[in-house]
């Protein structure tokens, strides 16, 4: 017979407090480390994920080729029969798609589980000491905690769904238990753990060795305006004398720190996200630019740990402002005036930036997974 896996991944992750699954977990996203290790397992023919209507076209554009995306429901019980509608196999494995763990041991198992029981679920021991809402000791050892992928006949899920399908559960296996079903239990795994809370996250980063760590470098080059009305922005700073000629303020030194910052985040570069052919950012204050840079990276699940940069010009006098730039990209990145240097150098007078034409600036980004 033919097994699919179901991953649900339409939730929003409020007791995380954001969108848990597209959070950054040793370079991708959370929801990826589930959905491929289904679509790694030789006793998996057909994957489908189950996601939020909203973000379904961020999903297909994953480049997961041999994946069916879904929009999911309200709650997780719609989710589940929008991904079960879509399947065509016989058994369907039901996964979290906050829990990227899944053993291959362990699907073997649920899958013994389905074939000795009609359907099954991992469970563990609770280790904590329990007490109910009166304060009295539960005995722990007449209680399991539930995990996912659980195990279905595919039909008998879909049946289920039609006749009890208006009482939500919080587990897969409770609509067939409702519907007075068989349902069996199998030994779950500790390390297949549900990302809940940030604690969770911190967690499963120490499960594959730590966060990631990335660098990003960007460089940016602008001639001095032609224009002697045209002010000088440098690191969000005006300074006295001419500007820079270019579509926007022509910030060079937060162009760079631009680049840096979407380079480690694998965004791209500031051209396409801020094209100079758009008339929006004509004459835009290149803050805007950063504080957008950061905003995307920290979209994606990263932090900004430091920014190194270096001004190239024969003018103006960087230094003297230094401290008022690291406080400008400082407060962009959330981040301590410590952790942003500024530097800067002269061309010693060879070459175009020597001969004052312009000048360029470099910078060194390192972002953390957060």
């Amino acid at each position: 017979m033919k097994v699919g896996a179901v991953i649900v991944a339409a939730g929003r992750g409020v007791r995380f407090g954001g969108d848990k699954l597209w959070r950054s977990l040793g370079g991708k996203p959370v929801w990826r480390w589930s959905t491929e290790a289904f679509l790694e397992s030789p006793h998996i023919d057909e994957v489908v994920v189950v996601c939020a209507s909203d973000r379904i076209e961020d999903f297909k554009s994953a480049g997961l080729t041999d994946v069916t995306f879904v929009e999911g429901g309200a709650a997780r019980q719609e989710s589940v029969y929008a991904g079960l509608q879509a399947l065509s196999s016989e058994i369907a494995l039901i996964h979290d798609g906050a829990r990227p763990f899944p053993a291959s041991e362990l699907i073997e198992k649920v899958l013994g589980g389905v074939e000795q029981f009609g359907a099954a679920a991992p469970v563990v021991d609770v280790i904590d000491t329990l007490r109910g809402p009166d304060s009295q000791i539960i005995d722990r050892q007449s209680v399991r905690a539930m995990q996912t992928p659980q195990g279905v006949r595919r039909k008998d899920w879909l049946e289920s769904y039609k006749t009890h399908g208006r009482v939500l559960h919080t587990d897969d296996l409770g609509l067939l238990q409702a519907a007075g079903l068989p349902v069996g239990f199998v030994e779950g795994d500790p390390r297949n753990l549900k990302i809940t809370t940030e604690v969770d996250m911190a967690l499963a980063r120490g499960l594959i060795g730590g966060p990631i760590v990335r660098t990003g470098f960007g460089y940016d080059i602008h001639r001095f305006s032609s224009d002697p009305h045209r002010a000088m922005i440098l690191g969000g700073v005006k300074f006295d004398g001419t500007g820079l000629d270019g579509h926007s303020d022509a910030d060079a030194l937060l162009h760079a720190v631009v680049d840096a910052i979407l380079g480690a985040g694998g965004l791209g570069d500031i051209g396409q996200h801020f094209p100079n052919t758009d008339p929006r950012w004509k004459d835009c204050s290149s803050s805007h630019f950063l504080k957008e840079a950061v905003r995307l990276v920290r979209e994606r699940g990263w932090s900004i740990l430091n920014m190194d940069a270096t001004v190239v010009a024969q003018m103006p006098k960087v230094m003297v402002r230094a401290d008022e730039i690291r406080q400008v990209i400082a407060e962009a990145c959330s981040v301590g005036p410590t952790a942003v240097s500024i530097k800067a150098t002269t061309n010693e007078e060879l070459g175009a930036l020597g001969r004052g034409e312009g000048l360029a600036a470099y910078a060194v980004a390192t972002l953390r997974e957060s």
